[in-house]
């Protein structure tokens, strides 16, 4: 109900209060509904004090918080995802216990300067994460490491006062298709911040990565919270 949370942001700001949570979304609701309830909170809460969106983990729905204006968030979701073999890159989802990496020597992402990047190949954690917590434990670390630098990113193209630009390019490099989430689409419209339209099928088709195909249905119990 965004009459009742606009009231809630209007009581909670006559206590001056150091930050602001936004609270009560992953929990399963629609897309359009969450980033519609965050949009209308954070347009309300003070710009001078932390906004809080509660829960809220999967890097794509923490691009599009921030571009609606949500300073701060918390999640299990890089360390639970990792449980299941799923490495987080700027092209989407990973599942290195898929067979297609056994015998693959590139780190999962050569510019990440984790220690699982920078010490292990996708061949050897492959090998750990269908046996061992070590492997899991190693994709943790990457996942954590990638979450903290796409932060750091957005804050210095903030700054840079060129995040449209980068929330366009982050977006084509994830769905390098163009098959943008509708509801994304609609929230990032919301700021001012327009997506390309997509690239014809018949220009990608040769382009397509078994990374970008399977991005969608290789997280396992992916749910955020």
């Amino acid at each position: 109900d965004l009459e009742l949370r606009g009231k809630s942001c209007q009581e909670l700001m006559k206590r001056d209060l150091p930050g602001y949570a936004i609270g009560g979304l992953s929990g399963g609701e629609e897309k359009d509904k969450f980033w519609r309830v965050v949009h209308h909170c954070a347009k309300q809460l003070p710009a001078n004090k932390p906004r809080y969106c509660m829960g809220v983990g999967y890097p794509i729905d923490l691009v599009v918080c921030v571009a609606l204006g949500v300073d701060m968030f918390d999640c299990v979701y890089p360390a639970r995802t990792a449980r299941f073999g799923v490495a987080l890159t700027d092209q989407g989802t990973m599942q290195l216990k898929h067979k297609r990496f056994k015998a693959d020597l590139a780190p999962i992402d050569k510019d990440c300067p984790c220690a699982a990047c920078t010490q292990f190949s996708r061949a050897y954690i492959h090998l750990l994460a269908a046996k061992e917590q070590t492997g899991a434990r190693l994709i943790t670390m990457h996942n954590i490491a990638y979450m903290m630098r796409l932060g750091q990113r957005m804050r210095e193209h903030i700054r840079a006062d060129s995040f449209p630009q980068f929330v366009v390019d982050y977006f084509k490099t994830w769905y390098h298709k163009g098959d943008y989430p509708q509801w994304c689409v609609d929230a990032l419209n919301e700021v001012g911040i327009a997506l390309p339209e997509p690239v014809p099928a018949s220009t990608t088709a040769a382009s397509d990565s078994d990374l970008g195909k399977k991005r969608g249905r290789e997280e396992a119990g992916d749910g955020a919270e």
